[in-house]
């Protein structure tokens, strides 16, 4: 597919030419990638807590995703803020000499007061339920609601979008916030979008192009090649 910038793009609209009526508008890639496993990973809710790094397992799956996301050609690196997925980036950044630009959308929800606690206890609670089964509906005692956080990543996967209109952009996030992305672009509803698996380093990628609706290409793949991949 030949890639047309949107700088290109505009000014071939402007020249007059009968063939630049035609031309299509670019489309822009942006890959989602969940941050590699912690110590935490699948016993505790880490939410924003400071100060949690990637196992040896992590900083495994981070070296084999970035292989695979050097195997085409990336114009931007985003990050969320949080020291996993910043650790999860750098080897793609590395590899690619491009900076990691930390994005406040991108991060983890708050989860407030259960910050740190054991999954297996917080199963028990009667909010789970809501957690599970009506997410729209809940907001973490002391912290953000469901609502809010697909809000603030939907807006920042479109800013991510507008700044690098006919590229391809990464995103380093966290499992929910690319659930909720990601069903916002499938036009899933908020209270299915527990559907939606992601797992650590997982790739996820959505398509877009002005005056048309995202289209998902890719969801938690841990295998498939980058390399070829490009909008349907």
């Amino acid at each position: 597919m030949r890639r047309v910038t949107h700088r290109a793009y505009a000014a071939l609209m402007t020249t007059g030419q009968p063939e630049a009526a035609s031309l299509p508008a670019p489309t822009t890639l942006v890959i989602l990638v969940r941050h590699g496993t912690t110590p935490t990973t699948g016993r505790l809710l880490p939410g924003r807590a400071p100060g949690l790094g990637l196992s040896e397992t992590g900083r495994e799956q981070a070296e084999r995703v970035a292989e695979r996301l050097t195997a085409r050609t990336i114009d931007a690196l985003y990050s969320s803020p949080l020291q996993r997925t910043r650790e999860t980036a750098q080897p793609t950044a590395e590899r690619t000499g491009l900076p990691v630009a930390e994005d406040a959308g991108l991060i983890e929800c708050d989860v407030g007061e259960w910050t740190g606690q054991a999954l297996a206890d917080l199963a028990k609670l009667p909010e789970w339920r809501t957690v599970q089964a009506e997410p729209e509906a809940f907001t973490f005692p002391g912290g953000e609601s469901f609502v809010a956080m697909q809000e603030r990543m939907v807006a920042a996967l479109a800013r991510v979008r507008d700044a690098h209109l006919g590229g391809t952009a990464v995103c380093f996030s966290h499992a929910d916030p690319i659930r909720v992305a990601l069903a916002d672009a499938l036009g899933t509803p908020l209270n299915r979008f527990q559907r939606i698996s992601v797992d650590p380093c997982s790739v996820s990628v959505i398509s877009y192009q002005d005056g048309r609706d995202p289209v998902v290409l890719m969801v938690n793949s841990s295998q498939a090649s980058l390399a070829d991949l490009t909008a349907s």
